[in-house]
Formats: structure tokens, sequence, C-alpha cells
């Protein structure tokens, strides 16, 4: 089977966990014995290719005087051409992108008219007319290429997949790995919530993260339920050298906050559950490594409790930074609102690093060894904390346990029941 998927980043191009399971999911399908044509609107040329063809839309062209390409803009005409949307910038980059003026909406289209597009691949203030362009360029890929299936990842793909599958008749499969919900809470923008819900309403399936998301995606967007299938994420098994022991520098334990510092991941109930645990041992140094909208308000946070002797921002960490930042941590700690699966804590564990998750997260549906807690209760998320910085034997119980536990969640299982959902298509 011939799988052509779309999604926005792949490693080691990445802002967070869309990239990464992308990467684990294709390897996953390769062993299944799937071909997977992978678009990316911008490929830098160091991507691994060991599962995938990896197709940069930035070197696809669009004739503009041939009427059958011209056409694929009618396809993606749905879509709000002025919309300003930054979902993932820092916030030095987000107070500069939001003082921009907003595209006029001709000057948006000869843009994506043009016959060469450099995509940028990020998430920036052209965000949608890149969207835009990237549906009209899957289109035009799908005329072109041989495959039995699209896959869509997230809904910045889902209009590439929707015309890919107007222009073709192929079935068509979305993935939804985060809600507009889960980002924004209930202030939602409107924009992005009808091109996911258009999308799930296009597809023959629907793919969701965690049963959390799949009851998301039911009850807040009237998705049939007999399309919505669960898949849980899994880890990458690590390659690297097992840096136990790495010398970390500093003589207290440390605890770790590694993810996106906005609004859906929590940071404000971390900082708050560190001021608790200082109150009673000064003897613990804690990290928020990330970047985001809510940063500078936290930096702030952080210097009126008069912690910031013993509170670390290191910024946007990736690669063996990552690895290097769990090789010094004693506890890692996930806090988020609405997380639909969340795969940092499997990479934490996976460095035998012992975890405290919300409840309100997909990964806790999965996860045994872990210690979970509502991301609101300030009190419970510091009682674990120091338990795991303070009771060897508790400690080492999560990390003997969860490192097992990790090992078995393998994408080669995760990417079988996604085979199955291919499947079912044609049935």
């Amino acid at each position: 089977m011939k799988v052509l998927m779309f999604g926005w980043e792949f490693p080691p191009h990445i802002t967070g966990g869309l990239g990464t399971a992308c990467f684990g999911l294709t390897k996953g399908l390769a062993k299944h014995g799937l071909n997977i044509i992978f678009v990316v609107p911008k490929a830098y040329g160091d991507e691994s290719e060991e599962a995938v063809r990896l197709v940069n839309a930035s070197q696809v062209t669009i004739d503009i005087d041939k009427e059958a390409e011209r056409s694929y803009w009618d396809r993606v005409q749905y879509m709000e051409v002025g919309s300003n949307i930054i979902p993932y910038v820092g916030p030095e980059a987000f107070e500069e992108l939001t003082e921009e003026s907003i595209r006029a909406t001709e000057t948006f289209k000869s843009r994506v008219f043009s016959q060469k597009f450099e995509f940028s691949g990020k998430y920036g203030i052209n965000l949608m007319e890149e969207v835009a362009r990237y549906a009209l360029i899957g289109s035009s890929i799908a005329t072109k290429t041989d495959f039995d299936v699209i896959h869509a990842h997230d809904w910045l793909t889902y209009p590439a997949g929707v015309a890919a599958k107007e222009t073709t008749g192929k079935p068509l499969v979305v993935h939804m790995h985060a809600t507009e919900f889960d980002r924004s809470g209930e202030n939602i923008n409107t924009d992005v919530y009808a091109i996911e819900k258009r999308g799930m309403e296009m597809a023959d399936r629907v793919i969701t993260v965690s049963n959390l998301t799949r009851r998301i995606v039911i009850d807040r967007y009237g998705i049939d339920p007999d399309k919505v299938i669960t898949v849980h994420n899994a880890v990458e098994p690590s390659d690297k050298p097992d840096l136990q022991g790495f010398d970390k520098a500093v003589k207290e334990k440390v605890v770790t906050f590694l993810g996106r510092i906005t609004f859906q991941k929590g940071p404000e109930y971390f900082v708050e559950a560190a001021a608790k645990i200082l109150k009673r041992d000064s003897n613990v140094r804690f990290v928020m490594a990330g970047t985001g909208d809510l940063m500078n308000k936290m930096v702030a946070r952080v210097a009126k409790l008069r912690m910031g002797d013993k509170f670390h921002f290191t910024g946007f960490l990736k690669g063996d930074d990552v690895d290097k930042m769990f090789a010094m941590s004693d506890v890692f700690v996930m806090p988020s609102i609405s997380e639909p699966f969340g795969i940092v804590p499997l990479e934490a564990m996976r460095s035998n690093v012992p975890v405290v998750i919300s409840k309100q997260s997909g990964v806790a549906e999965v996860l045994k060894h872990a210690i979970k807690v509502d991301f609101w209760d300030i009190d419970a998320m510091a009682d674990a904390i120091y338990a795991l910085c303070h009771y060897d034997a508790l400690s080492n119980t999560f990390i003997k346990y969860g490192k097992d536990e990790v090992d078995s969640l393998k994408w080669e299982h995760a990417a079988l029941q996604v085979k199955q959902v291919y499947d079912s298509v044609f049935n």
C-alpha cells in the first residue's frame, strides 16, 4: 500500500511533538511494508529518509496559465485569507509579529498563485497564506503521484488532504494530534475550528491520539463516532548512549518542565508548585525549558516569588540538549491543562526520569507508572514532586517499572493499528 502523507514538520526540524510523532509513525509503517510519500512545506536536506520519500513543497511549481492547475484554488477558497494565527512562536517573535498589519486579500491571492512559492515551514504571520498554498500544492502533487490513501496530520494539512481527495477521489484519513480547544481553551480561533471541522467531515476516517481527544472531536465538532478511532502515540527507542551519571554540576535535586510555555501546557501551575516546595526544602532547583507566549509572564511570576536563584529558563531545547536535560533531571513534570497525548513524559521515562503528569492528558490513559494529579491541584503536584525528590525507594520504583513500561510502547504497534484504519476504508 502507498500512502500520500501531508505533514508540517519532520525531524530534525521540529517545534514540538507533531514532527516527532510523524517520524515515529512513518518508521513503524515502513516496518509493516507500507510505502510513504511524505510532503512537507519546506525540506532542509538533512531529514532522515530511511522510512519515507520526502517531497519538498517549496520545490513544486504551479503553472498558473493552465486552467486545470488554477482551478485547484476552488478547493481551498473556503479558508479565511486574512487570518493572523501564530500558535507556536516565542514571546519576542510573537510581539514583533503581532505588530505587523494583516495582509490584504489580493496580495495574498497573488502570492499563492505565483508559480514558485518558498515556504518558511514555520508558524508565522503568514501562516494561513502558507496553509492555502500548501493545499494548492497538495492537490497538484496528488494528480502526479501513484498512491492508495491520503493521510493528513493536524489542521495545517487538512486543506491539502481534502484538496487531494477531491482531485483524485482517493480515501482520506486525518490525524488529530491537538484540537483548537486544547490550544486555546474556550477562546478558540473560529477559522482554525472551521478548518478542523471540515477536514474531519470530509475524511473517511479520523484518528485521534487519545480517548480524551476522541471525546472532544465527537462532542465539540459533531463528528460521526463510527469513523473516529483512537491510536495512542508511542516513543522511539533510544539509540543514544546512556547519560546516567552525567555530571549535572549542581548538588540539588533538579525538577524539569519541558514544553511550549503556553496556556495549554499549564506552566503557571508548575511555578506555583515550585514555590510551595521551596518553602519546605531549598535544596531543589527548577528548570523551565521551552518558549511561548506566557514566558515573560512566568519570568515575572518567578521574580515576584523571589525564587530566581532556584529557577532557570533555558529557552527551546532540541536534540542532544534535551537528552542532557533529562540526564540532569530527578523529576519531570507535565502539568498540562489539556494534553491530547504528550510524548515528552515517555521520553523522560525512557531516560530513567520519574514523571508527574496531569490527569487531563491522553498519555495518562496508557501509563501506569507515573504519578497523576489534576493540573489545578498545586498541593498534590507539590507533594508528588517532593516525594520523588526525597524518597529514593519511591523514585527507584517508578524509574525501574516506568522504563520497562515505555519500552513496550513501540511505534510499530501504533503503526499496525493505523494500517488497520487504512484497510477499513476499502471495506
